[in-house]
């Protein structure tokens, strides 16, 4: 059988190699339309085929798809200042990254991108797990780019048990709000760090402001008590309560409500209204008697409900009086800087940690002493003191 007539200028066959029969292509479209196309199909059928040239039964990889240019430095600073959402997206991949000249390059683009930073407001949302955070965020950042607001959503997704990669479900839960023209959502896998928080997340931020984000918002998988690393990035934390869970008690044990600057109870709409209403006033009462997270500031508590959008509004209009308050004060410069110094501390200790296991000398005595310990002839301490020298 001879090879298939190509396309004039195309390259892309009128039928396919195998069967030797010819096809109609898609309307006005110079793409072989298969067999198993309905005849009666129109444009709303949407089917795209790419035909590969087959070398001994294999495909060929010079007709595949092509190869992403690698991009330099200078590339990634220009396209997240440009606000390319392909180049942002990659940026944060970069960094994500733990390939050493990944690292190292990812260092340089932030170096660059640094002084274009810190004009965006950052809120962190936390909550259990069916408090309704993805449903709550996707209506809140569609009221923030109706009016005019450029929106990042850092999305921390449970890790894969197999592949260690984001599971992706929150992108998916805010379908809307990835449409916006506004808004950027990047899901990013947990990889089981404190409080379901990437260890990349804070230079994510600044990619995000570099690239002209009015808000970045970060959502945390809501695993527990254990938010304080989300506290540790953001200006105004904010934590999603629902009605007849028992949140409420929960605020008297503290925990992660102590750390809020506001609790919003969601779903706070048709036979949930009344229940969310006492524990709006359950947790008034609770919130007087914890320390207040941030100066000037006395914690409120809200009822919105994302489905119908009901307290929304509301929702914004108090984080911008939180916003007002802390920069007239003084408390959001400070605690900025805060928590540079804190970053760079947990930078300096994970460092120290990945050079200690990679020492020759710990990796070939760490094995015995582990066994001492697991068969409980030798004290922990002991153990650990003995691999550091002391």
């Amino acid at each position: 059988m001879s090879e298939p007539d190509d396309l004039a200028g195309t390259g892309l066959p009128t039928r396919l190699p195998s069967g030797g029969k010819a096809m109609a292509l898609h309307d006005g479209c110079p793409q072989p339309r298969p067999e198993w196309v309905p005849e009666n199909a129109g444009g709303g059928f949407a089917t795209w085929v790419m035909q590969g040239a087959r070398l001994s039964g294999v495909v060929s990889a010079q007709n595949g798809p092509p190869r992403r240019r690698t991009l330099t430095t200078e590339d990634y600073v220009q396209g997240v200042l440009a606000r390319d959402p392909p180049v942002l997206a990659r940026a944060i991949t970069l960094i994500e990254s733990n390939a050493p000249a990944h690292q190292a390059q990812a260092q340089q683009v932030l170096a660059q991108l640094l002084p274009h930073t810190g004009r965006a407001h950052r809120i962190g949302i936390t909550g259990i797990p069916g408090a309704g955070k993805s449903t709550f965020i996707e209506a809140f950042g569609c009221h923030l780019t109706g009016s005019g607001q450029r929106v990042a959503v850092l999305a921390i997704d449970p890790s894969s048990s197999v592949t260690g990669g984001s599971i992706l479900a929150d992108k998916v839960r805010m379908e809307k709000l990835g449409r916006e023209r506004n808004a950027f959502i990047r899901p990013s896998p947990s990889g089981g760090s404190l409080g379901g928080v990437a260890r990349k997340t804070r230079e994510a931020i600044l990619i995000c402001e570099a690239a002209g984000y009015d808000v970045v918002i970060v959502e945390t998988v809501g695993v527990g008590q254990n938010e304080v690393a989300v506290r540790s990035m953001v200006d105004f934390f904010l934590v999603l309560m629902i009605p007849g869970a028992g949140d409420e008690m929960q605020g008297i044990k503290k925990g992660v409500v102590e750390l809020a600057d506001a609790i919003v109870i969601n779903k706070a709409d048709g036979d949930n209204r009344a229940r969310a209403s006492a524990a709006q006033a359950e947790m008034r009462r609770v919130l007087h008697y914890l320390h207040r997270m941030t100066e000037g500031w006395e914690t409120p508590a809200l009822l919105a409900s994302a489905l119908t959008g009901e307290g929304v509004p509301e929702v914004w209009q108090m984080t911008e009086a939180y916003f007002a308050n802390a920069r007239a004060v003084g408390s959001l410069t400070g605690r900025r800087r805060t928590q540079a110094v804190q970053w760079m501390h947990a930078l300096i200790a994970e460092s120290l940690q990945s050079r200690f296991y990679a020492s020759e000398d710990v990796k070939a005595r760490l094995p015995a002493l582990e066994a001492a310990v697991a068969d409980g002839r030798m004290p922990v301490l002991a153990a650990a003191l003995a691999l550091l020298g002391g």
